[in-house]
């Protein structure tokens, strides 16, 4: 099984990286869109839920992007050549009314689909959409068993094994769309990852994410609630990776975090290639800073996002994103951008001495 996650994913899009190095746009590669806010699960640790957190300053939960506005998106999405979407939260994607819809129009003009989700609506039509067109479906999940997961969701007795269901169903219908979970660590559930894992081996997931809970845009905050759980969570990775095989692969993202907050470099390039839309039908930077005034790069509410994309406007706004004074909270693109600004130094006189 070849990798599915890749900081060097970019090296693969020449356009978008003639863009960054000539000053101008080109499509973005891949588009995350938020279409809808509410959600039928209210986990602890929701960054969009959660005050000591970056998002959701602007959010409101009523916000859901109307169909029409959906597939003037897509239909300009496939005129730029965009490669990807994925649909997340904000809220929790599979309620979104339209989506079935959505991946098939999207599917039909060959963009690849995914989405991020906890799993509850992944059944049914949406579920056979995902398999037709989906490359890959991530649910997050942080509860071990029925009752874990409704204390940490605030969910009824029984979601647990319904979402459990859902995924072995899904598994079931042995198409090419990759089945991943997040597994979000945190100090009640860390003893249970290699029992987690054995779980999702035996549903027939493909691979599963391991990551530490973020409880503070503070770094500093963030690593010292791990500290007191890291060695035993390390102990539980090293089990779990005992049974990866062909089929089940474990990805460790849990010791990264502590590496992703302060920032040194003064743009963000991985914006040339991923951006978000929320369900406001505003446009983000990055899922980082999505509903918050310092991500907002405009509207295309009353325009079309091909239109924004390319506009003055748009292009400055990018540009005036300084990551070492507006992003000193956790950034997921962090490691990208450490690589595109080493890309971009590089002498172009000396680029032919591999």
């Amino acid at each position: 099984m070849k990798a599915v996650y890749s900081n060097l994913k970019f090296l693969r899009f020449k356009e978008q990286l003639d863009a960054l190095e000539n000053g101008h746009m080109a499509s973005p590669v891949h588009i995350r869109i938020k279409p809808i806010n509410a959600c039928n699960h209210d986990c602890w640790y929701c960054a969009y839920h959660v005050d000591d957190l970056q998002l959701g300053k602007l959010m409101e939960m009523k916000d859901v992007i109307p169909r029409d506005k959906m597939m003037e998106i897509i239909d300009d999405l496939a005129d730029m050549g965009v490669k990807a979407v994925t649909f997340s939260g904000g809220g929790e994607p599979t309620i979104y009314p339209h989506l079935e819809e959505s991946i098939n129009r999207l599917g039909e003009k060959g963009i690849k689909v995914a989405s991020l989700t906890n799993g509850s609506g992944l059944k049914g039509a949406v579920a056979e959409a995902f398999a037709r067109y989906g490359t890959w479906v991530r649910i997050s999940i942080d509860g071990w068993d029925s009752e874990s997961y409704a204390k940490l969701r605030n969910v009824k007795l029984g979601e647990f094994d319904r979402v459990i269901q859902n995924m072995r169903d899904f598994a079931s219908l042995k198409s090419d769309c990759v089945l991943g979970i997040s597994y979000i660590v945190d100090q009640k559930n860390y003893k249970h990852v290699f029992d987690f894992v054995s779980l999702m081996k035996d549903v027939g997931v493909n691979h599963v994410k391991i990551m530490g809970v973020i409880v503070s845009n503070d770094g500093l905050e963030s690593n010292q609630y791990h500290d007191g759980i890291r060695e035993e969570v390390r102990e539980q990775i090293d089990r779990a990776k005992l049974l990866e095989d062909d089929t089940l692969k474990i990805v460790d993202h849990y010791h990264e975090m502590a590496e992703r907050f302060d920032k040194e470099y003064t743009t963000c390039p991985s914006q040339q290639f991923l951006i978000v839309i929320g369900a406001d039908s505003k446009v983000y930077s990055c899922q980082d800073k999505a509903y918050t005034n310092e991500g907002l790069l405009g509207s295309i509410e009353n325009k079309r996002f091909k239109e924004f994309w390319f506009s003055e406007e748009n292009y400055n706004r990018i540009k005036s994103i300084n990551p070492s004074v507006d992003c000193i909270h956790h950034c997921v693109e962090h490691q990208k951008n450490l690589l595109l600004h080493e890309y971009l130094a590089a002498d172009e006189k000396h680029v032919e001495f591999v």
